[in-house]
């Protein structure tokens, strides 16, 4: 018994460091999985804005030749991919998905009211107005969105969960804890662009 003793201590100290690194990637999941509650709150918010405020507009004959149809049919179409979102926020597919999705409705939304959209900055201060066609794929997580709804709440949930997710994918890439990523088929999110 004597001699497998350093072979109990040092499996014990594996054990011990496997299911330490383990709940950390678990609380930092369960950090980016709140700001995404947040995050969700404050684009269902933008959402009713930007539906309310087409349904106050002049219908013409029918509902597809109105100039808000592109709007509220991108406001439906967000609406819908945040509701598959919500099962599984943390999904990079899912979560491009959404960001096209709010791209094209925040471009409809800026074509019927170019004077209406508001730009912040992620810590809420006012930021210079944002221009949506110079969006491109890749640019910087922090780059400002013009919000319909004139609210830093959208901005700075979305700033929120895009830190909590680049902490994420920077713990589960760390070497020892990429180990235990492997092991527990945790993969990597995707923040909100």
């Amino acid at each position: 018994m004597p001699e497998s003793l350093p072979y109990w201590i040092a499996g014990a100290i594996a054990l011990f460091w496997f299911v330490g690194a383990y709940n950390r990637l678990m609380r930092l999941r369960s950090a980016a999985l709140q700001s995404y509650a947040v995050l969700d709150a404050a684009l269902v918010r933008q959402l009713d804005f930007v539906l309310a405020r087409v349904a106050e507009e002049e219908p013409s004959t029918t509902p597809l030749e109105s100039p808000s149809a592109s709007a509220r049919a991108a406001a439906n179409q967000l609406s819908t991919l945040l509701a598959t979102t919500r099962l599984r926020p943390l999904n990079p597919a899912g979560m491009a998905a959404m960001s096209t999705a709010m791209h094209v409705m925040l471009a409809a939304w800026q074509s019927l009211h170019p004077d209406a959209v508001v730009s912040f900055d992620a810590d809420g201060t006012l930021s210079r107005p944002a221009s949506l066609e110079g969006h491109v794929e890749g640019a910087d997580v922090s780059t400002p969105i013009a919000w319909p709804e004139p609210s830093a709440a959208a901005e700075m949930a979305r700033g929120q969960f895009n830190l909590a997710v680049a902490q994420y994918n920077a713990a589960i890439a760390d070497f020892p804890a990429v180990l235990v990523a492997w092991i527990m088929q945790i993969k990597a999110a995707a923040p909100l662009r």
